[in-house]
């Protein structure tokens, strides 16, 4: 059927949010959709706010309804609240859901290319054909190509048809993600194809087939430049990390996101919002690639940023063997900041005054704390009075790590945290200007400490620290996603800059001295260092988020360390017979350590490796002899 003129549109929009609310891009997409159809109805799963109703009552109709069924289901009730004898009225039925943003070209273009098709029902993008059925639950036993379920249009043809009403009619209750898939959006395309029905979609990609099976996941921005595509997935910002570097190498969405900032008009504003407050922040800042890579000796002139802008660093000074060092770590701030140094004696203070006597800062303040809490306290009750006086602030102390032997150990992390902070006069310029021309940067840390004692801080982020960062989380009244299977993006090593506005939350917390233990206190578990936890999830709660920074220098440091890691783990583990790809890897490594003995097949696997590597050759044909003999007993 060809769509000519006066055609009746009718849309079903399925909506979800787990708060309630209506992120702006929700009327953003709306208004422009609204142009083509001639009713809207809005289903929507779960909860609605007060607000969100407003909003959406401006777009269409409302149906409020349990969350249950998925998409599915929200469509099939919408099918019903409409009626079967009224939907026969339309020329065209379009489902679609808030899975997806955009638009980037507007939705009049899509229908008026769509309108000369000669199509029973049509989509904007396929998934294309892929020879197994991962959800379990695909009655063909493999994924067929299919019109993406995030956007489908039927036509009158097919809306009168008693298969259609019979579809849906007899629909089962969807119980999970992958029944939604499985018994639904997978298989809608073909069994309506099977049964002579014709269709097509508005993004004519065939030609990627051999690139990739989801192009609108995988190559976004390819889609979008290339093939005109008017939206972009939601998912591109939260999606499982693995498979991501299962088909790309990580540059995917990062891409994405500068594509639409520096080449289109869709307000990236719009995707901060919606992400940041409902998805883990690691996902984010790794699908987003939130690492910034500044130059220890760059040449940027921040005179225009300093003219206008406050900075302050506050440091926390206790060793006083390390008061030189101090020194010149706070001498690499401009000399338009104010400096805010804290101490917990009055001998210490007065030590400090006279070395800062001749500084050149335009403030200068050295303040007595009580030697409770630590660095921490230094912050949060010790400066709590200005703090947000400024726009960007560094956070910082003399560090010793003196409970790690030998204590260079303890020295390199000292050397990690002060380089990738106040690493330089140069340096120091960049991450100011970083602030300034990325107005989400809540929050810029070191990489985390992973050489010696602490390389199980990989893995390991959240120590025994999350149930008492939890329960501060609930105190501070936090609603972005935390969980123990998620690190956080801290600053383990308390060093960091951020933009005091995005902390607010934690500051408007009456923090006191007697809030934190007294000393001496353990190292982990305490108040402390949930706060050193919970600084990232702050930033994110106030719509900003979190991002790590490193001097040139250091990346070049942190890239060699990290290659050597992998490396050395992909030798014992390939070794050992289990791959080629990270997430079998790891899936059989998980595996076998679980097992029964798992530790040993895998310790006997890797020497007989190593054994081969540096025996003599003949001793490794009598080691074979020993093994044949072994297996034989």
């Amino acid at each position: 059927m060809i769509l000519t003129e006066n055609i009746k549109r009718l849309g079903i929009y399925f909506f979800f949010d787990k708060h309630g609310d209506v992120d702006d891009y929700i009327p953003y997409f709306l208004k422009d959709l609204n142009k083509s159809l001639d009713r809207t109805v809005i289903v929507v799963n779960g909860k609605l706010t007060d607000k969100g109703s407003h909003i959406l009552h401006q777009y269409g109709d409302i149906l409020v309804r349990e969350n249950k069924g998925f998409d599915v289901w929200a469509y099939k009730s919408a099918l019903e609240y409409v009626g079967w004898e009224t939907l026969k009225t339309y020329d065209e039925i379009v489902l679609l859901n808030s899975t997806i943003m955009g638009p980037i070209y507007s939705f009049k273009e899509t229908f008026d290319k769509m309108n000369c098709m000669d199509l029973d029902f049509w989509g904007l993008t396929k998934f294309f054909k892929y020879d197994a059925d991962p959800f379990g639950c695909i009655k063909y036993g493999y994924i067929p190509d299919h019109i993406q379920s995030h956007f489908i249009a039927i036509r009158k043809p097919m809306i009168n048809s008693e298969e259609f009403y019979q579809y849906w009619s007899k629909m089962p209750m969807i119980n999970s993600y992958s029944e939604a898939v499985g018994k639904h959006e997978a298989i809608f395309t073909k069994h309506f194809s099977d049964l002579g029905f014709k269709w097509d979609v508005s993004v004519q990609c065939d030609d990627l087939r051999e690139f990739t099976g989801y192009p609108l996941l995988m190559c976004p921005k390819l889609l979008i430049k290339q093939y005109r595509c008017p939206i972009f997935k939601k998912r591109s910002f939260f999606h499982n990390i693995d498979d991501y570097l299962d088909n790309t190498t990580g540059e995917q969405t990062s891409e994405l996101y500068d594509y639409l900032d520096n080449h289109t008009q869709y307000p990236v504003d719009y995707i901060w919002d919606t992400i940041l407050k409902s998805y883990p922040q690691a996902d984010i800042v790794k699908n987003m690639n939130l690492v910034y890579i500044l130059q220890k000796n760059g040449k940027k002139d921040i005179s225009h940023i300093l003219a206008t802008r406050k900075i302050a660093l506050v440091m926390h000074v206790y060793f006083m063997d390390l008061l030189d060092d101090t020194f010149e770590k706070v001498s690499v701030m401009p000399k338009e900041a104010h400096i805010y140094l804290t101490t917990n004696t009055r001998e210490k203070q007065i030590l400090i005054q006279e070395k800062f006597k001749h500084s050149k800062f335009a403030h200068l303040d050295v303040r007595l704390i009580e030697n409770r809490g630590r660095d921490v306290s230094s912050l949060l009750v010790g400066v709590k009075d200005v703090i947000m006086d400024y726009d960007y602030v560094c956070f910082a102390h003399d560090k010793k790590t003196a409970q790690v032997t030998p204590t260079i150990r303890g020295a390199g992390f000292a050397y990690k945290c002060f380089e990738n902070t106040l690493g330089s006069q140069r340096f120091v310029c960049e991450v100011i200007e970083t602030f300034e021309s990325n107005s989400r940067l809540g929050l810029l840390t070191p990489p985390e400490p992973n050489h010696a004692i602490f390389f199980p801080t990989l893995g390991a982020e959240w120590g025994p620290n999350y149930d008492i960062t939890k329960e501060l989380a609930k105190e501070l009244q936090l609603t972005v996603p935390i969980s123990s299977d998620k690190p956080p993006v801290a600053p383990f090593g308390t060093m960091f800059w951020f933009r005091p506005k995005a902390m607010k939350p934690l500051f408007d917390k009456d923090w006191e001295y007697t809030d934190f233990p007294e000393e001496p206190n353990k190292i982990d578990g305490t108040l402390l260092h949930a706060v050193e936890r919970i600084y990232p999830f702050i930033v994110q709660q106030s719509g900003y988020y979190p991002a790590i920074g490193m001097t040139d220098k250091f990346a070049a440091i942190e890239y060699g360390n990290l290659k050597h890691y992998l490396r050395g783990y992909n030798l014992g583990i390939l070794g050992a017979g289990v791959g080629p790809y990270y997430p079998k890897m790891r899936e059989e490594m998980c595996y076998r350590m679980a097992s029964k003995g798992g530790i040993v097949v895998f310790t006997k696997a890797l020497i007989k490796k190593v054994l081969r590597k540096v025996l003599p050759p003949k001793m490794k044909m009598h080691l074979r002899e020993f093994y044949g003999k072994m297996r034989n007993r």
